[in-house]
């Protein structure tokens, strides 16, 4: 078995082989979410000689437009995407991102990435969109460096939280978990959780009282090494957190989704009126799930064929989603393989500022 096969089977187990999904995903089941007809509409897909990863962490800035990252694999440092919903133009916003995973705006309108490893960053950065400059914002806890960011979101009080699991890449490890963390706008770094076996996505209710966490466990931190086996999977699940007035967890976690064998969720986001919107990876059914605050399903966007059966070329896999804003505050966006999409729903999106 070669080399290139050997890299996408043990991908499979975490992000899946980029593959484009069709062009004509299936209309999303109707209902007061999802309106009769609403559809997945093609906005991007990559054309430039990147190779492998995916498309990621869509985020929308406060003149509308939605920046996201583009990550490859090995020493190309990835890019962060600007899509303008007023001309339908993608362009190049940053050429080198750091491995940029996760992205989102601050009150301030300054782009904050969440950095990988395998050859990127491994922190958290703030971009002045109009200068191009970034600069860094915590690059470790405790002295010690992070594993490799992943997602992110932010409070009302402009504090960030952030995942730091670990996928890729061959630095070693210097931190004992793969944790949670809270930055707060002193830039102290505090750590919300390790209770969790590999932490990605991330999203605060509109309230503030809960923190929601997709916990991704494919088995490997070298997802990307040819000669690695493949891995089993760890916890695929979707845990909910009390959190206090002071914005630190307060009681044990929920369990409101557990995806069992098949790959779970990725990136989250949630919409005005709590719900929340899950990326799920999995090949029985690659689609956005959208699920209220207890767990239970109240809305599905397919994004792929249903029972797949060839892992080692999957369609349609989601990675991260983000509502529009002003016009578009019902217009979700969806990353899924290579591509950016959007769908206009039933409800507007949450944003903190």
């Amino acid at each position: 078995m070669n080399k290139s096969l050997l890299v996408c089977i043990a991908l499979l187990l975490s992000l899946g082989c980029a593959i484009e999904p069709p062009a004509e995903p299936e209309p999303a089941e109707a209902n007061a979410i999802v309106p009769e007809g609403a559809k997945l509409e093609k906005l991007f897909t990559r054309s430039l000689p990147i190779q492998g990863g995916l498309t990621e962490g869509p985020a929308v800035a406060p003149d509308g437009s939605i920046y996201f990252s583009d990550i490859p694999f090995g020493s190309d440092k990835g890019k962060i995407m600007r899509f303008d919903p007023g001309t339908g133009e993608t362009t190049v916003f940053a050429e080198d991102s750091g491995k940029s995973n996760g992205l989102t705006f601050d009150a301030e309108g300054y782009l904050l990435a969440a950095e990988g490893a395998d050859q990127g960053g491994r922190q958290i950065s703030r971009w002045n969109i109009e200068t191009g400059e970034k600069t860094t914002v915590a690059d470790s806890y405790d002295g010690k460096r992070f594993n490799a960011p992943n997602d992110l979101a932010l409070d009302t009080k402009g504090r960030i939280y952030f995942s730091d699991p670990r996928y890729l890449g061959a630095a070693n490890r210097e931190l004992e978990h793969m944790a949670v963390y809270r930055i707060d706008t002193d830039g102290t770094v505090l750590e919300l959780t390790h209770d969790v076996e590999k932490p990605n996505g991330v999203a605060l209710s509109p309230d503030e009282k809960t923190f929601f966490l997709a916990d991704h466990n494919n088995g490997s931190e070298r997802i990307s090494d040819p000669d690695a086996p493949p891995a089993e999977h760890g916890a695929m699940k979707i845990y909910s957190f009390p959190l206090g007035d002071d914005g630190l967890i307060s009681g044990p976690r929920r369990t409101l989704v557990d995806f069992g064998k098949e790959a779970g969720c990725d990136g989250m986001t949630v919409d005005v009126e709590g719900h929340v919107y899950l990326t799920s990876r999995s090949l029985k059914r690659p689609g956005v799930m959208i699920i209220n605050p207890d767990g239970k399903e109240v809305g599905f966007i397919s994004t792929g064929p249903e029972n797949q059966t060839d892992p080692q070329n999957p369609i349609g896999l989601p990675s991260n989603v983000e509502f529009g804003i002003g016009e578009e505050a019902n217009v979700l966006y969806v990353t899924i393989d290579l591509s950016l999409y959007r769908i206009e729903l039933g409800v507007k999106g949450y944003h903190p500022y």
